[in-house]
C-alpha cells in the first residue's frame, strides 16, 4: 500500500482578485498546506494537478496567465509531480493515471478546489478506478451555485457535496484526522 497526496487547481485564479475566487479559499489553502507537509515529512508522493482552460470561452485558468499559476502557498517543490489537465476530471486525457501507477498508489488522498466540480469529478474517477480515496474536507472550497433563479450558498454547495461523496467514493475527513496528534 502507498499512500500519495493529489492537489488540485489550488490556482491564482481562485483566490481574492482572481477570475473566479471561491469561498473560504485561504482558510482551505492553509490547511492544504499543512497536509502537504504531512505527506512531504514522511517521504509520501505529492502531485499537483494544474488546470489550463482549453475550451472556447473560458473565463478563468487562461493559457500563460497569472490566473493559471498554481499558487504562491503551494509551489511545484523538488520532488512533487505536475499534472496538467484540461477537463475537470483530473485523470481525463492527462498522465495522473500513469503518475499513479508508476508510484505504486493505492490510497490516494485528496486536497483542493473546487468541491463541486473538479474535486468531485476526481474523487469519483479514483475511486472507479479502484483507489482508496481520502478527501481532506477543510482543504477544499466552492463558491455559490445558482439554479432555476435560486441561490445555493457555498456552504450549502460545499456540505451537499461532501455529503455525497463521503461513504460511498471517499471517505471525507478533516485535515486534523490526516495529520494526527
Amino acid at each position: 500500500m502507498t499512500k500519495a497526496l493529489l492537489i488540485i487547481d489550488i490556482q491564482n485564479d481562485y483566490f481574492p482578485g482572481g477570475a473566479n475566487e471561491l469561498v473560504g479559499i485561504a482558510e482551505a489553502a492553509a490547511v492544504a498546506v499543512k497536509v502537504k507537509a504531512h505527506f512531504k515529512s514522511q517521504g509520501l508522493p505529492v502531485i499537483m494537478v494544474q488546470h489550463i482552460a482549453i475550451k472556447p470561452g473560458a473565463t478563468f485558468f487562461l493559457p500563460d496567465t497569472y490566473g493559471a499559476e498554481l499558487h504562491e502557498s503551494l509551489p511545484l517543490e523538488e520532488g512533487d509531480e505536475l499534472v496538467v489537465k484540461h477537463f475537470p476530471n483530473s485523470f481525463r486525457e492527462t498522465t495522473l493515471l500513469e503518475v499513479l501507477k508508476n508510484l505504486n498508489v493505492t490510497d490516494l488522498t485528496i486536497v483542493g478546489m473546487m468541491t463541486h466540480m473538479c474535486v468531485d469529478t476526481t474523487v469519483r474517477a479514483a475511486n472507479d478506478l479502484g483507489y482508496q480515496v481520502t478527501l481532506v474536507a477543510d482543504a477544499c472550497a466552492t463558491r455559490d451555485l445558482e439554479f432555476a433563479g435560486a441561490r445555493v450558498a457555498a456552504a450549502q454547495v460545499q456540505t451537499s457535496y461532501l455529503a455525497a461523496i463521503d461513504g460511498s467514493f471517499a471517505s471525507v475527513v478533516s485535515a486534523a484526522s490526516v495529520l494526527g496528534p
